[in-house]
């Protein structure tokens, strides 16, 4: 099986009306504050990243930074500030095993590590500021396909989250000056049915409305907890039966009703976001839960694999009680399609223009009528040898896809399956992008791209400073 790295995963927030954005939430369109921007739709409406791009040339390449350490965590962008976490090991480097197979052994590791927040100039690549949350030999064990830095962080502009799983949870402001931080205590994620095969932590905090959300399902006494984003007072905590899950939560808002939604095995489900009481519930469905919930249009869509079920869910964001569908498919009050065998194990889906976008971990991509259920095409990305853990982006009618082994599939939007580019990273790549403005920012194993149309000085292989006038990372 492949590992479960909530995704590099998770998500962020915006104040939604019937399924919509507010202003309020995200200001500019140049901002994402979280695991796949607001609220981790993965979409940006007016930026136009280039199609084709080249690592080794330089073209398009505007910057690109080492990164120390190994993180699988997202990059996020507020202004003009890029933030991002890693781990450092105290001893060498950590080996990344990327590919289609199916060890569920974690890593033995008894290396001291530094967990950093870092902070970057989105124009220019250069580190502006890090620090370290903690340090020490970490109280879990990664998969091979994870790191120790897999959750991504959570901006509003005045604060950044980090959340290290069992190190902690972290609030800086935006200049680096540590606000508070939390212990949530032994948070062991990992397959349930082998508990000693321990795969690292990888649920995102979200910030929504002053309050810092986060999902903790794991091995022991998992829950879902709201924070108060300005001292870190623990407003609420709702308990959870839950197997380990690597999502990330969402907000909802409709009509008159703040709901945070999260996936699940035993439980999927929608919560009270003032005071974490249940509003609708789903049993059952894929045993390790990795996607992100998206919501869109007044639909809740929600996705899992493994087992005997790879649902997608689209729910209704009017749903209350107990929604669990029965048979395989069809509508209902609260459900307005579902399938129990068409979802997807890693990626949050993409939901662009009326389409929903799934893409499995060997790279076949489908879409769907985002308001139906039907399907409209199926295709493959790549040659069916290489993973895809990184969750999809899309901008300018364009979907962007990252491949384990850093090849980033350009798709254009639509009913039919249309292949534009393919562009190597030349390195491993595991993170979910982000874009701000017209710039795509990739993650990779050692590096931080950023990607923009005509940006052509070379570079040299370590990154080093041309000579000419240009934005590259010393």
């Amino acid at each position: 099986m492949n590992m479960p790295i909530g995704p590099t995963l998770l998500a962020p927030l915006a104040l939604m009306l019937a399924g919509g954005f507010p202003a309020r939430a995200c200001a500019e369109d140049s901002n994402w504050p979280s695991f796949r921007g607001p609220n981790a739709l993965g979409v940006t409406k007016n930026a136009k990243p280039p199609t084709r791009w080249n690592v080794e040339t330089g073209k398009n390449i505007k910057w690109k930074t080492a990164i120390p350490g190994l993180g699988l965590s997202s990059p996020i962008v507020w202004g003009g500030r890029l933030f991002l976490t890693t781990a450092v090991r105290e001893d060498g480097e950590q080996d990344l095993k990327v590919g289609l197979y199916g060890d569920i052994k974690p890593v033995d590791d008894e290396s001291s590590y530094r967990w950093q927040v870092l902070c970057l100039d989105k124009d220019t690549g250069s580190i502006l500021w890090e620090q370290t949350a903690c340090q020490g030999v970490p109280k879990v064990k990664r998969h091979t396909k994870a790191s120790h830095a897999n959750s991504t962080p959570a901006t509003d502009g005045k604060h950044v989250v980090a959340f290290f799983g069992s190190e902690g949870l972290y609030c800086y402001d935006v200049e680096g000056k540590l606000i508070w931080k939390k212990d949530l205590g032994f948070l062991d994620s990992g397959y349930y049915v082998v508990p000693e095969a321990q795969w690292g932590f990888g649920s995102s905090p979200i910030i929504f409305d002053g309050k810092v959300y986060v999902q903790c399902d794991v091995q022991k006494n998992s829950f879902l907890a709201a924070y108060d984003v300005k001292d870190g007072r623990e407003l609420w905590r709702a308990p959870r039966d839950e197997v380990p899950t690597w999502s990330t939560p969402a907000i909802c808002c409709y009509k008159d009703r703040v709901q945070l939604v999260v996936n699940g095995y035993k439980h999927i489900g929608g919560y009270d976001a003032l005071t974490g009481k249940e509003v609708w519930n789903i049993r059952g469905g894929g045993d390790i839960p990795v996607p992100t919930p998206i919501v869109k249009g007044g639909l809740i869509y929600i996705t899992n694999a493994h087992g005997s079920m790879a649902p997608i869910y689209a729910i209704r964001a009017s749903a209350s009680g107990d929604i669990t569908p029965s048979g395989d498919g069809g509508q209902g009050e609260h459900v307005a399609w579902w399938g129990a065998r068409i979802g997807n194990y890693m990626q949050t889906p993409l939901v662009y223009r009326k389409r929903l976008y799934s893409c499995l971990d060997n790279g076949v991509l489908t879409c769907f009528d985002a308001v139906t259920g039907e399907r409209l095409y199926r295709g493959r990305l790549g040659k069916g040898v290489s993973g895809f853990t990184a969750s999809g982006v899309a901008a300018a009618g364009r979907l962007y896809y990252t491949s384990e082994d850093g090849e980033v599939h350009v798709v254009k939007a639509g009913e039919k399956f249309k292949p534009l580019a393919v562009n190597d990273m030349d390195e491993v790549c595991m993170a979910t992008p982000a874009i701000s403005g017209n710039t795509l920012f990739i993650r990779g194993q050692k590096h931080l791209f950023a990607i923009a149309e005509a940006a052509s000085a070379p570079y040299t292989a370590d990154g080093s400073r041309p000579p000419a006038p240009g934005r590259f990372d010393k």
